[in-house]
């Protein structure tokens, strides 16, 4: 049976607000000029030392990551969202005999903690992200962890996200690649940056086309 990784935020979640609001605090406790929404939404996606490094400078990443995390840990439920389609995508899955796991940029307990809240851990079989390994995507050796992780080879995963990091985690592993756009890039950015095997606007879109799974499958 195919193996499914998903990415996590901007794929099952969207945190985005929360994010926002505690790099925000970082930059006021450093003095620093606060970014607006929409360029930290459109910054996510490499981890949050590779997000604060681009908004920040490299030179203010080491002070800044303990403020982000405290406040973070702070305010992690306040803004969290479930995306359109996912409690849906991953019952149904499970439903259907898939392992599933999470496998992102995002803090490792800061994911479980957020899918533990989201009750969406119960269809998960793994949830690794930053600081579970020394790895992060797109290194080949994190994605090499998930194969193994979950006793599965390339050709039988696949990996599901919204990013450009996500496709290159996937094809240093071999691994064929789908993409949303419910993240921090469109469907036309995503198509003219990566070769993903399928761009959607959602995961409803793309549970229909990948799956050929109907809204009907699920109450959620």
């Amino acid at each position: 049976m195919q193996t499914i990784l998903f990415d996590l935020d901007g794929t099952l979640i969207d945190h985005f607000t929360t994010i926002h609001r505690s790099i925000a605090h970082a930059q006021r406790q450093l003095g620093l000029p606060e970014s607006d929404y929409a360029t930290v939404r459109a910054t996510v996606g490499g981890g949050v030392s590779v997000t604060l490094e681009r908004l920040l400078g490299k030179q203010h990443v080491d002070a800044a990551l303990p403020l982000f995390r405290e406040y973070f840990e702070q305010i992690i439920f306040e803004d969290v969202l479930a995306l359109p389609g996912a409690a849906w995508i991953l019952e149904a899955l499970k439903q259907g005999g898939h392992p599933l796991a999470v496998f992102t940029n995002k803090i490792g307990d800061h994911s479980r903690a957020t899918l533990k809240h989201l009750d969406m851990d119960r269809w998960l079989d793994a949830i690794v992200g930053t600081g579970d390994t020394p790895y992060r995507k797109p290194e080949p050796q994190f994605t090499a962890h998930m194969l193994n992780l979950m006793e599965t080879t390339s050709a039988e995963t696949i990996l599901i996200g919204d990013s450009p990091f996500d496709f290159a985690a996937a094809e240093v592993g071999g691994l064929k690649c789908y993409l949303v756009a419910t993240g921090s890039h469109s469907v036309t950015e995503l198509k003219e940056s990566t070769t993903a095997a399928g761009v959607y606007n959602d995961l409803y879109e793309l549970g229909n086309a990948v799956f050929k799974l109907q809204r009907e499958t699920s109450t959620l």
